[in-house]
């Protein structure tokens, strides 16, 4: 029986010189599961409407940081950096070393602020690819 799995040590990664580089401070990811578009095949011979199952649609992934911007090595930089270079490949690793691997572009931006409230940012990933999951071994 499954006693559930929390997210803390979750990663978000991207790839970097044939290796992959955690972005610190994650404090939330996406739902990365997607889902398929249903299309209308319904013919006028037909009682009922029919579907089929269309293209799936991850829409856009946004991962959302604590600030840091205190070094060239800070999350902010970081972040900042990718959205200059174009398509990234990406991996989110869970706890459990389940692994969801993409390629997208990416766009960073400074979350709104609250008086009393931590200053975050969100980066954006717009996929260009399937999400690949591979699960723990």
């Amino acid at each position: 029986m499954a006693t559930g799995l929390l997210t803390k040590g979750a990663k978000l990664l991207y790839k970097k010189a044939e290796q992959y580089v955690e972005i610190t401070d994650l404090q939330s990811f996406p739902s990365l599961g997607g889902q398929a578009d249903k299309q209308e095949v319904t013919t006028l011979a037909d009682a009922a409407h029919r579907y089929i199952k269309g293209l799936i649609e991850y829409g856009e992934l946004q991962f959302k940081f604590l600030y840091d911007n205190a070094s060239e090595t800070s999350n902010y930089r970081v972040c900042k950096g990718l959205d200059a270079a174009g398509t990234t490949e990406w991996k989110v690793q869970l706890p459990d070393n389940t692994t969801f691997e993409f390629t997208g572009e990416s766009s960073t931006a400074i979350d709104e602020g609250a008086v009393n409230a931590p200053l975050t940012f969100t980066m954006t990933i717009a996929l260009n690819s399937d999400i690949k999951v591979t699960n723990p071994v």
